[in-house]
């Protein structure tokens, strides 16, 4: 595994930027997949998000200045791609985000690609009850087991912020859970 500041001065360097890309899709397109999954749900488009993250992090790297980690950005890259995502597909769709992800949610159980199991499923509608917020703080906490800071990071807000949202999150989750 290359150190992540030499991953990013040879991405950052023409003669050694397409190896050092392919090492860094082959290092983090797993990862960011299953993380750009959970805000979208479905499978073709979260691999239509990662294309487009990839994209974004190609064309951007040389702004990379090395203030947060290299994952941090990719992440935060991934997170704002999927939202807009969202945004567009409901705006095309004529329905709101909230209806498109209860679409997504219902629509997990004819997915192939989802492997889940009847508490799985459940829990995905849950979670696509959350205000977006609420939702990416949970599904980070939660699925990544990603610590506050980190957090705090890719999202850029505040540490008592995330906090306060995973734990009105976790109880709204409770909520659906007992009722259904």
């Amino acid at each position: 595994m290359i150190a992540e500041e030499t991953l990013v001065k040879e991405l950052q360097q023409k003669e050694t930027q397409a190896k050092a890309f392919e090492v860094l899709i082959n290092t983090y397109k797993e990862r960011l997949y299953w993380h750009i999954r959970r805000i979208v749900l479905d499978h073709d488009d979260a691999d239509d998000v990662l294309q487009n993250t990839f994209i974004k992090v190609f064309r951007n790297i040389e702004k990379f200045k090395g203030d947060s980690k290299l994952y941090s950005w990719l992440y935060r890259i991934g997170t704002n791609e999927a939202l807009t995502f969202l945004k567009t597909k409901a705006r095309k769709l004529g329905v709101t985000n909230d209806e498109l992800q209860e679409r997504n949610a219902n629509n997990l159980e004819a997915d192939v690609y989802f492997d889940g199991d009847a508490i799985q499923l459940k829990l995905q509608k849950a979670i696509a009850t959350l205000p977006e917020k609420q939702k990416l703080v949970f599904t980070m906490k939660y699925y990544k087991e990603l610590k506050y800071e980190e957090i705090s990071e890719i999202l850029e807000t505040s540490v008592g912020g995330l906090k306060a949202s995973y734990h009105l999150a976790v109880k709204k989750v409770e909520a659906y859970l007992k009722e259904s």
